[in-house]
């Protein structure tokens, strides 16, 4: 603990809660060892700093190391990660953003932080990820087994305009296709999501390039696919776009009016049809009725190596929540993922992917 974490909750408390001894001050640390801190440093599989504020993030970039916790991490050779805790406006300081970018290029890992309300009374970017979070995400980071491969991931609506003002869209909140860029990356995958408009801000390590219509999507993902490893189609792209866009906003006339449509490209179709470098192709079904004829009809049809479907249009799962449940199929398989957090149900399916890939290398 730092001497400004000992002003919150004293030592003893953690030190009663976890029955092992709790270090704050690096010449104590000495007095039970002369290298007592080099110790502590060695003896660590991994270090995770939570909450990481804007003062520690400083001196950690910077090489300072004037109290024990940033002695400890000068001093050691295990894998590092933090866990920021800030105001919004100190998070988006420019000063706070470069110390980030040297620690990352330094290999510290970065988990969240989330957006919300503040103890300041604030609302941005900047509050500590939940705990479980930490450490699902500190285990997770433990083996590393997508180090290297590389993630192409779509996620959330598109938006396909009728004039300057009206657009078509869904109710795709774009969280499943996060919570998977987040957790691959977290295993050390290289991730870039392209994602239609969502409210929320892309994870931390994910390259994310913003995108509004079905077009602009397909424009992104078709020459980055066969650069890929894996490609999830997790967006809610639309079938059909305007024929004609109106320059100019459609006034109200008479109490019908028709828009002719057309067809918008096929986007996880267009990636599995790919003779060279094609990626391992993984899309996504959400359907309100014969869930399993038509999923698997749709890997089939478009040539999949899987595709996870869900029920849409319920109460506790789906658009909207955090929460869902999967039916995974691929050729001459599957499985449920019985209904969980996202984030929980994105570790699960990647778990799937990679034991399929695997298959497939083997064969």
């Amino acid at each position: 603990m730092t001497q400004a974490a000992g002003e919150f909750v004293g030592a003893l408390s953690f030190q009663a809660l976890t029955g092992h001894p709790v270090h704050s001050d690096i010449l104590s640390v000495e007095e039970e060892n002369a290298m007592g801190h080099i110790n502590l440093a060695r003896w660590a599989d991994q270090i995770i700093i939570a909450p990481a504020t804007a003062n520690m993030i400083g001196k950690m970039a910077n090489g300072i190391a004037d109290d024990l916790l940033s002695t400890l991490y000068l001093a050691a050779e295990c894998p590092v990660s933090v866990a920021p805790a800030m105001n919004q406006a100190m998070w988006a300081k420019p000063v706070v953003q470069q110390n980030i970018s040297n620690l990352k290029q330094q290999g510290v890992r970065f988990i969240g932080p989330a957006a919300g309300d503040q103890a300041c009374g604030e609302v941005g970017l900047g509050r500590m990820s939940e705990p479980e979070d930490i450490c699902n995400r500190g285990l997770a980071g433990r083996d590393g087994i997508l180090n290297g491969v590389k993630f192409l991931i779509s996620a959330g609506p598109t938006r396909e305009a009728l004039d300057p003002v009206r657009y078509i869209t869904n109710r795709s909140s774009g969280k499943m296709g996060y919570a998977l860029a987040e957790a691959a990356q977290s295993l050390g995958a290289e991730v870039t999501l392209v994602s239609g408009p969502v409210t929320m801000s892309p994870p931390f390590g994910v390259d994310m390039i913003p995108v509004e219509s079905a077009q602009q999507m397909y424009d992104q993902i078709m020459p980055r696919a066969d650069q890929s490893d894996v490609y999830i189609g997790t967006a809610a792209v639309a079938d059909y776009r305007p024929k004609d866009l109106a320059m100019h906003k459609i006034k109200k006339q008479g109490d019908q009016m028709q828009i002719a449509l057309q067809k918008n490209p096929d986007i996880v179709a267009s990636v599995a049809a790919l003779q060279e470098g094609r990626p391992f192709v993984v899309g996504f079904a959400a359907e309100t009725d014969d869930l399993e004829q038509y999923a698997q009809n749709k890997m089939q049809q478009k040539n999949l190596d899987m595709i996870a479907a869900n029920w849409v249009g319920q109460a506790d799962s789906g658009f909207d929540s955090d929460r869902n449940a999967l039916q995974v199929y691929w050729n001459n398989g599957s499985q449920m993922l019985p209904t969980a957090s996202k984030r929980q149900l994105a570790e699960d399916l990647l778990h799937l992917i990679i034991v399929r890939i695997n298959e497939k290398n083997t064969t």
